[in-house]
């Protein structure tokens, strides 16, 4: 057990990094990091669990941020181990810099997930306990199994919404891989928290089934105590709330603290206040990027305490990889990231069916040949027809992970933030299912996977007004525009940061599947119908939809008019068709499930599709705008101006315009 005096000291130093970070910066949040030193210290020096020599080693304790305003605070602790350089943490919010104003996901460097919209980071935390309980059960290997999840939450975390459904679910599935710290230091940018809530924490996580304990969160011994008390914890996860001063340490002159307030949440310390913080701390104000002596001493002693606690696991995997050599291999691709392999021939689709009960077909196909595939619905498994993975295994439940079905219950955000998880933690491939109306509530989870590159499947079915008797409320109509805006927005590799697949009938939803499983590189949307469509003409190669948009009926060489869509609108265009080809009409027909994809395409490839020039005509269940970019200035798109309404969809297609006449009446019309 290490000093009170050393570990304080340690936490000083903490301190003095982060108010010297968003000093030397300009900008930033110091308060909240000077608050939250003595926990991160006494996790790092004493608790966390990871290989200093390899750190994507499996079997790692992982530690996850929710407030990244935090992130001096996250910095400066792996600076004391050697994951960034003093040079480092002087270029905080600098351009190019290592360390950003939030953190940014690099296993590397020790941060395992990007963080910055309150409440998602702990979110995250939740889906990697599940990926690691999910791992223990599907291989044996004992090193899943004394994994800890840990998370550090703060004022704002806890009063997201999103905290709600993550409270719920973590206490539901009896978690107690998890263990999160709530920084309880009653100040926010703003306001002290007594101003915006009166609820009792403590008891809303015990309602939950969690374990709560209630401490000095700036006395490392209680804090060392707590933690010793969590890791005994084996039914429920555990909530540390820690009672913690905001800014401390910080003295605005010889006479006056400058802890517990809201100014120092958001902004450098500043002048004397600075000065005589960093003196009141034992640091130097002219040179405060110092690491002290015993605070080395204490983390090249934890070091050395590392190797031999990761030795004794490397062997306990070893003895067990040796006795089970088919699954050691298996977690070995698993962990690999590679797409998994898949008999897509082997899945028969019905003729003329629904495109969510076509992709309920291939996720029963997968539940049985993707072993470490997890499958999520919002309580809608039955209707977004995720139920045909859900029909080859079972769900999760407290003290049973061996089944690959998570419902998540009605939280869609909370869902979403538990497969990012999930997929953050590695080892496991995680898709979820809703309703694409309520895309809307999981826009912010789905930025994030695209910001961090994890490659989750949303599984979005109700893909249009044809929803029809539920109404507009349920009607999807600006949801693909602003799905699509992502599909375009690119990410720090030069990717298109999201893959948007569209479907057109029974037989393309196995391809666009196809696509989304073996894209590994960003997330994927899956866009399904209600409604049955009618299938693509007879000798459609539907390889052809890797490519984006091809051509799947009319090939002239010199259409008079090409004709596009994405989804159930393909198949109304066929019909359109056949009315124009009898007047005489040379017609071109191209599906697009996926924009982005044509886009990245040769420039031939995409003049063969879609030629310059040429009259292009383009239908969509959505805004125009949806079709604007492929339609171009001599072309025309039909679609919706206004929200849905409720009625049976076949009157809705009559009475909105996606009818073969209109089709026929509206290409006239711009011929």
């Amino acid at each position: 057990m290490n000093s009170k005096q050393v570990m304080n000291h340690a936490a000083d130093n903490i301190r003095i990094l982060a108010a010297s970070m968003v000093e030397k910066a300009k900008s930033g949040h110091p308060g909240g990091a000077m608050g939250g030193a003595d926990f991160i210290n006494v996790l790092y020096s004493e608790f966390l669990q990871y290989d200093p020599a390899n750190p994507k080693w499996e079997g790692r304790d992982r530690f996850f941020l929710d407030p990244g305003h935090m992130a001096p605070m996250l910095y400066s602790q792996l600076a004391l181990i050697g994951k960034f350089t003093l040079d480092e943490l002087k270029q905080l919010r600098q351009w190019g810099s290592p360390t950003p104003g939030h953190p940014e996901v690099d296993v590397m460097r020790g941060i395992e997930n990007t963080s910055g919209p309150l409440g998602q980071g702990h979110v995250f935390a939740v889906g990697a306990a599940i990926a690691a309980k999910f791992l223990a059960a599907r291989t044996g290997n004992p090193t899943f199994a004394k994994e800890t999840i840990y998370a550090y939450i703060s004022d704002g975390g806890i009063q997201e919404e999103i905290s709600q459904g993550a409270g719920r679910i973590a206490g539901c599935l009896g978690l107690d891989n998890l263990i999160m710290f709530y920084d309880s230091n009653d100040i926010q940018l703003s306001t002290e928290t007594k101003d915006v809530t009166t609820e009792d924490t403590a008891m809303k996580y015990r309602a939950w089934n969690w374990n709560v304990i209630e401490i000095n969160g700036n006395d490392c011994e209680q804090i060392r105590e707590a933690l010793n008390a969590a890791k005994a914890e084996n039914q429920r996860p555990t909530l540390i709330i820690g009672k913690c001063i905001m800014g401390k340490g910080a003295r605005k002159d010889d006479n006056s603290s400058y802890e517990h307030n809201c100014k120092t949440h958001g902004a450098p310390l500043g002048g004397d206040a600075y000065k005589n913080t960093m003196v009141n701390l034992g640091a130097d104000p002219e040179n405060p990027f110092v690491i002290f002596d015993d605070v080395k001493e204490l983390y090249a002693k934890r070091a050395e305490e590392l190797k031999g606690i990761v030795a004794a696991r490397v062997e306990e995997e070893k003895a067990w990889a040796s006795a089970n050599p088919e699954k050691a291999a298996q977690q070995a691709e698993w962990f690999s990231g590679a797409a998994p392999k898949v008999d897509w021939t082997a899945i028969k689709q019905k003729a003329g069916d629904a495109t969510r009960n076509a992709s309920a077909a291939v996720l029963g196909a997968l539940a049985e040949q993707v072993p470490n595939m997890i499958c999520a619905s919002a309580d809608l498994s039955n209707s977004d027809k995720t139920d045909g993975f859900l029909k080859k295994t079972h769900a999760f439940t407290s003290g049973d992970f061996s089944g690959a079905f998570f419902q998540a219950g009605v939280a869609e955000l909370t869902m979403a933030c538990c497969c990012i998880g999930m997929m953050l933690h590695g080892g496991v491939i995680a898709a979820c299912g809703t309703f694409f109306v309520f895309s809307d509530y999981m826009k912010p989870a789905v930025r994030m996977a695209a910001l961090m590159q994890v490659p989750v499947k949303f599984i979005w079915t109700h893909d249009a007004f044809r929803v029809g008797e539920d109404g507009p409320t349920h009607e999807p109509v600006e949801q693909e525009a602003q799905i699509r805006l992502m599909e375009k927005l690119k990410n720090h590799h030069g990717q298109n940061s999201l893959l948007v697949l569209r479907p057109a009938d029974a037989e393309e939803t196995t391809a666009c599947w196809k696509l989304a499983m073996e894209n590994t590189d960003t997330p994927s949307a899956l866009i399904l119908s209600r409604q049955n469509i009618e299938m693509l003409p007879e000798g459609n190669d539907y390889s052809q939809a890797a490519k984006g948009a091809y051509i799947v009926a009319g090939s002239d060489e010199n259409p008079d008019v090409i004709l596009v869509a994405s989804g159930s609108e393909v198949s109304t265009l066929v019909a359109g068709a056949a009315l124009l080809r009898a007047d005489g009409v040379k017609v071109r027909i191209v599906s697009c499930p996926s924009e982005g994809l044509f886009r990245s395409q040769c420039p031939c490839y995409q003049e063969e599709i879609l030629p310059a020039g040429a009259k292009i005509f383009g239908l969509t269940a959505g805004l125009p705008v949806n079709l604007q970019g492929l339609v171009g200035a001599n072309g025309k798109v039909f679609g919706l101006e206004s929200f849905g309404f409720s009625a049976p969809y076949k009157v809705l297609d009559e009475k909105l315009g996606f009818t073969a006449l209109n089709v026929y009446n509206q290409v006239k019309e711009m011929l």
